[in-house]
């Protein structure tokens, strides 16, 4: 059994089109992961890269321990299910689930001196496989005798006698009729756990992905727009795709502002005379600017989150006022549809309509009713970006601050600059990112609440009257703590305006990749005889310095653009401000000034007419050369913007 890595996966046609974009991600071992998303979003290019079916243009896969860029679809010890079957309709069920097997090598050893199975232990594999799938009895028959869904489960019987590391299966289920794909669902999810491998499942429909993954990848365009559980994608959406695309109904989404007034939020709703209270402890994640009442906002509810008012109103009850269009019956429940505007006719997806999920009803097409919204399951995303603005784990801290004589003063926090960032006195906006809050420093803290997020420990905290957080790869406990600010991180926003900015993280050069032919001397060790021969070297050109290229730099290069593109082709080479140091030769540099963060010192380098930052102790100045760690740098290919390594 394995589990599988993608590392910066891509696939692009020779026509320019990118089918699957810089692919990252890990499957464990006997995991069931689900690719979801509408047609044409890379789902099923990506199943085929795993299968060999398709070539990798760039990136890493690796099964196991093994890199499988380049290993042939039948070393690859996968198993892969059509979504159209692919029996031979000439032969039995019996001969369709053996038919890999009779062609299939094995190691020689005494019992298999032809290097293939025996009769008896094709026979046992084969009815194994048709007990666990309920055909035994079909095994004589033809798949023109049988139905879709036992055809679908001899599709799954010819791929379990293999005993795959991992069984990929291509839209399985979608021929087969409502009640039958319900029924395959879960017998595949039983098979999954009876086989305990890994399982690859792609899928368009959104309700297999929610009720088969243990971990479901949403995607579109190419992109991967979010990697979670089934129940984190449905309660917490990374963006308006995602919200939209799980769950069923659809989500209602409707455009309107946010506005702070004191400890509550106003939300007033386009289409809407209703303004709707918040508490502000409700929105600490949401960015500030969001928060001014011009700035449009889409807002999105689910339709199990809408009710029918009570009679009487209670207190903190946000109503709106709906005038229903129709309803469906589905006989346990009712959705029923209709428009926030008055003038609105309740069909078109028009950002005022919306769907309310209700036990049976009397309510009919017409009447004005008033809905009751479960603020506490509000979801915000940007109006452009379509990112939700309320994220489970926020990326920043955003306070209002008094900067004065080098300190940053806050409700109950106050600390000093260090002297890389000046600012003059007066009013700003700080930006911290959450995971440059420290636990371990002079500002005391208390942590009220703590959160695991994929991975990461979400902390709540609490420093004089200010509410911040923090994201961390340990848990922090509750309690009493000091905390301190990576200040290299921070930005300082005065009118709308950058005034400090965070210091650049990313190192960005140009270059290229060359290859010299030298002589060089060999010796034959049986002979002790010497001869000269041509051999061929490969370098990295960045920024006008030479470097030999490592061997595996060169061959992912070569692998991924071919040999023509590889040499001269443009490529940029990126790293961190701790990838690069000062030596006797290399990368031509000026030092233009030292970046002093009290803890850490940069250089502030001109390279090639950009400006980038170089750890050092502060004993640089003028011209200089810089040595990058070859083995850190990022490689991509510069006209397609295709990250290699």
């Amino acid at each position: 059994m394995a589990g599988l890595t993608f590392k910066h996966v891509y696939k692009v046609y020779p026509n320019g089109t990118k089918a699957v974009n810089d692919f990252n991600m890990t499957i464990e071992d006997k995991e069931f992961i689900v690719f979801v998303g509408p047609s044409g979003c890379g789902k099923s290019t990506t199943l085929r890269m795993v299968a060999g079916l398709e070539d990798i243009s760039a990136g890493e896969l690796t099964i196991g321990d093994l890199v499988v860029n380049d290993v042939e679809p039948k070393d690859r010890d996968i198993a892969m299910v059509f979504q159209n079957y692919a029996l031979y309709p000439h032969m039995t069920v019996y001969d369709n689930i053996a038919f890999g097997l009779r062609l299939r090598k094995v190691p020689r050893d005494e019992k298999h001196r032809n290097g293939k199975m025996t009769r008896d232990e094709i026979h046992a594999k084969v009815t194994e496989a048709a007990e666990i799938l309920g055909i035994t009895e079909y095994l004589g028959k033809k798949p023109k005798e049988m139905s879709g869904g036992q055809r679908q489960r001899v599709s799954l019987g010819r791929a379990i006698v293999r005993e795959p590391k991992v069984m990929l299966l291509d839209e399985p289920l979608s021929n087969l009729d409502a009640k039958l794909r319900t029924q395959m669902r879960a017998e595949i999810s039983k098979l999954h756990k009876k086989l305990d491998t890994t399982f690859i499942y792609v899928t368009h429909d959104q309700v297999e992905a929610m009720t088969m993954g243990t971990r479901i990848v949403v995607m579109k365009n190419g992109y991967v727009q979010q990697i979670d559980t089934p129940k984190n994608l449905y309660n917490y959406p990374g963006n308006k795709f995602v919200a939209g695309f799980i769950g069923t109904p659809q989500m209602n989404f409707f455009t309107g502002v946010l506005k702070k007034q004191g400890e509550n939020v106003i939300i007033r709703i386009d289409g809407s005379a209703a303004g709707i209270t918040v508490p502000y402890s409700r929105m600490y994640k949401v960015k500030p600017s969001y928060l001014d009442g011009k700035t449009k906002v889409c807002i999105g509810l689910r339709a199990e989150d809408i009710s029918i008012a009570g009679a009487a109103p209670s207190d903190g009850e946000a109503r709106i006022k709906v005038k229903v269009s129709h309803k469906e019956e589905l006989g346990n429940q009712t959705l029923i549809y209709g428009d926030i505007n008055m003038d609105g006719d309740g069909y078109t997806e028009n950002g005022t309509r919306v769907i309310i999920q209700a036990d049976e009803t009397e309510i009919g097409s017409g009447d004005v009713i008033d809905a009751v919204l479960n603020i506490d399951k509000i979801h915000l995303f940007d109006i452009d970006t379509e990112v939700s603005i309320l994220p489970r784990l926020p990326e920043y801290n955003y306070f209002d601050c008094t900067v004065r004589a080098g300190k940053v003063i806050l409700d109950g926090i106050k600390f000093d600059l260090p002297p890389a960032i000046g600012c003059g006195d007066g009013e700003y906006e700080l930006l911290i990112p959450t995971d440059a809050v420290r636990v371990g420093g002079n500002i005391v803290a208390e942590v009220v609440e703590t959160e695991s997020v994929n991975g990461k420990c979400l902390a709540s905290l609490v420093a004089g009257k200010t509410r911040l957080f923090a994201v961390t790869d340990d848990v922090i406990p509750c309690g009493k703590t000091g905390v301190s600010f990576d200040l290299k991180r921070i930005a300082l926003v005065k009118d709308g305006n950058t005034v400090v900015a965070a210091m650049p993280e990313k190192i960005s050069m140009d270059g290229f990749m060359s290859k010299k032919k030298i002589k060089a001397e060999i010796t034959d060790e049986s002979t002790g005889k010497t001869k000269t021969v041509n051999r061929i070297e490969f370098y990295l050109n960045i920024c006008g310095a030479e470097f030999a290229a490592p061997d595996d730099i060169s061959a992912k290069l070569i692998s991924a653009m071919g040999v023509k593109k590889a040499f001269g082709g443009k490529l940029r080479f990126e790293c961190t401000p701790y990838d690069l140091t000062f030596a006797e030769s290399g990368i031509p540099a000026t030092v233009k000034d030292i970046a002093d963060y009290g803890a850490e010192k940069f250089a502030v380098c001109d390279i090639a007419g950009s400006e980038a930052y170089v750890y050092c102790d502060g004993g640089v100045s003028g011209n200089v050369y810089l040595q990058p760690d070859l083995a850190a740098l990022s490689v991509i290919q510069a006209d397609l913007d295709i990250r290699i390594i």
